[in-house]
């Protein structure tokens, strides 16, 4: 454009120069429709992207690796002038969303839509928007930018495995005391009765005492008699360890994956791993907590339901292996939050024995431990962890090992050993 506008500009000039030095109204007359084109051309640009309706429809601010995004977009024209074409181009940080389009010419009022459809290949918090316009003038020579600055929020989860069945150890089965402790969700544990108040469903309410007192009673619920259930990840500094091969969004950032297949990095194997595990536990209605630093202090209270397995989805979506405090130390700062028979899941591709020993600390306590060991060996040769599998052997925590490129499904449902 700036070229065309280039030509116009000198044929005006010549034209004008010309008729100066010969007298020929011809050549003024010339300049001047030159000039006069040039004029229109830019009222017209100028008018371009004004009386323009863009509507940007996402069907949802969540989802999974995996999966496919969808987004609908609809152009209209509010204004009397013809929009001959537009240019639309996203500034979405979402990897591999194509949103740019050329509307074609919008003459009358009639809406021109079209849907955008992303697999989304890493899980993250990223930005969709903003949005910029372009448009021009017929002949090509002036272009308008416009900006649109609303921006929203997608949150990817990671990538989840079928889990038909986790073998736990003979001494890992569910069972012991009632918690004594209050629950909004019902159980099959009724404790106590009490007074209704508005917000109170119906199948809470206890019909004997209802009729014998006159008033409406409802029941009050316990956790069930079933210990805590904690999933304890390990996103530590130390402990990362991936294939060169690895290409992430930026630096430190999520890594691309695709959904036949994880990338070979011990942090992906990581949530992987945690996120499979979270939703059949609580799938299988068992209460189940989460804690992490990754980097900063990440702990979920245990509960149980759909809302807990989204709570640990959205820490795993931002989890980055970055923090500087090691398992050990995670193990022991958090070691309170774990009562007596809770049974605690670590995850974590750490070679430093120092946390195997802190592990047995709160076996002596009386919690039941499993440890997923993602072997960081299969991920970089140069690397020898049968010292450190040795160690989990003789410390009688029972371990299921992740290796590179296996299928974590498979691996999951074996026997701890």
């Amino acid at each position: 454009m700036p070229g065309r506008r280039n030509v116009l500009y000198v044929l005006a000039s010549v034209s004008l120069l010309a008729g100066l030095f010969s007298g020929r109204a011809q050549l003024f007359t010339v300049a001047y429709s030159i000039a006069a084109v040039a004029l229109l051309a830019w009222i017209w640009t100028w008018l371009a992207l004004r009386g323009i309706a863009l509507r940007r429809q996402t069907r949802t601010r969540r989802a999974q690796v995996g999966h496919v995004f969808r987004e609908t977009f609809r152009v209209r024209k509010t204004g009397w002038l013809p929009k001959l074409w537009l240019e639309i181009r996203d500034h979405s940080t979402l990897p591999r969303h194509r949103v740019n389009h050329i509307v074609p010419s919008l003459v009358s009022s009639r809406e021109h839509s079209w849907d955008v459809g992303t697999i989304c290949v890493a899980r993250g918090e990223f930005q969709l928007g903003p949005l910029s316009l372009t448009a021009g003038d017929p002949f090509g020579f002036f272009r308008s930018l416009r900006r649109i600055g609303a921006v929203d929020r997608l949150l990817v989860y990671p990538m989840t495995v079928n889990l038909e069945r986790v073998h736990l150890h003979a001494g890992l089965l569910s069972g012991g005391d009632a918690q004594r402790q209050l629950t909004h969700q019902i159980t099959t544990n009724a404790s106590s009765i009490r007074d209704y108040v508005p917000g109170d469903s119906l199948n809470r309410i206890h019909w004997r005492s209802t009729a014998r007192t006159g008033d409406i009673m409802v029941k009050e619920f316990e956790l069930d008699p079933l210990v805590d259930l904690w999933l304890i990840c390990d996103f530590s500094r130390a402990s990362l360890v991936e294939d060169s091969s690895v290409k992430r969004v930026e630096r430190g950032g999520t890594i691309f994956t695709s959904p036949s297949r994880i990338p070979p990095s011990t942090e992906e194997y990581c949530a992987v791993a945690t996120a499979s595990l979270a939703k059949h536990f609580l799938d299988d209605r068992r209460v189940v907590g989460f804690a992490a630093y990754m980097p900063h202090r990440q702990v979920i209270q245990p509960g149980r339901g759909n809302r807990q397995l989204i709570r640990i989805y959205r820490s795993l979506a931002l989890a980055r292996s970055q923090a500087r405090l090691s398992l050990r130390a995670l193990l022991s700062l958090e070691s309170q939050q774990f009562t007596r028979g809770t049974t605690a899941i670590i995850i974590t591709a750490s070679l430093d024995p120092a946390w195997v020993s802190e592990a047995q600390v709160l076996l002596r306590r009386g919690l039941r431990l499993l440890c997923v060991f993602i072997d960081p060996q299969t991920f970089q040769p140069n690397l020898d962890s049968s010292a450190q599998r040795g160690m989990l052997q003789l410390a009688k925590i029972p371990t299921l090992r992740l290796t590179k490129g296996e299928d974590i499904a498979v691996s999951l449902q074996q026997r701890p050993q």
